[in-house]
């Protein structure tokens, strides 16, 4: 909430001087929607599984898709397959699949049933464990899936609700590798 709170304030500053300045309002207007767009830092991850912990600075310079999820959840496990399915079909073109596990119960809190989950579905690509909710709160999410794509300068440029549509969602991968680095 820190970080969104200083990008909507300096978004809010870039206005104000855009105002004052007159014609380079255009120029001040795209960088605040780019600060209000910026994908916050993964936050308060109690582990990794499947890598080294990450962070969205890290990433900048990648496609990356981040899946918020849980194990127990039908519709997340509906979609998997296709996040499954983007991971291996886009990594080596530079997409970055990151799972955020956030358990809605507190039988997903539990570690032992987690890494089944990921051996049973053979989940390979990164999991963060957000079992506090920090990342989930730090996104402002509300949903279980939900999938944001993150462009190559670190901000959300698609939001996607729910299971279907993957078209959608595949499209905008593509499109979004296609941009230049």
């Amino acid at each position: 909430m820190r970080v969104r709170g200083v990008a909507i304030g300096v978004a809010a500053a870039a206005v104000v001087a855009a105002v004052a300045l007159g014609s380079s309002w255009r120029a001040h207007d795209a960088f605040a929607r780019e600060l209000a767009h910026r994908a916050p830092e993964f936050a308060g991850i109690e582990r990794w599984l499947n890598s080294e912990p990450l962070s969205m600075a890290e990433l900048r310079g990648k496609v990356v898709l981040v899946e918020f999820w849980t194990f127990a959840c039908s519709n997340c496990l509906h979609l998997l397959p296709h996040v499954s399915g983007w991971h291996d079909a886009y990594q080596q073109r530079g997409l970055v699949v990151v799972g955020i596990h956030t358990p809605e119960t507190s039988f997903e809190q539990m570690d032992d049933p987690l890494e089944r989950a990921l051996a049973r579905h053979r989940i390979t690509f990164p999991v963060a464990q957000d079992t506090g909710y920090a990342t989930w709160n730090a996104w402002d999410n509300h949903y279980w899936p939900a999938i944001y794509l993150v462009d190559r300068r670190g901000n959300i440029a698609f939001r996607h609700f729910g299971e279907g549509d993957t078209e959608a969602v595949e499209a905008a991968i593509e499109r979004l590798l296609a941009e230049p680095a």
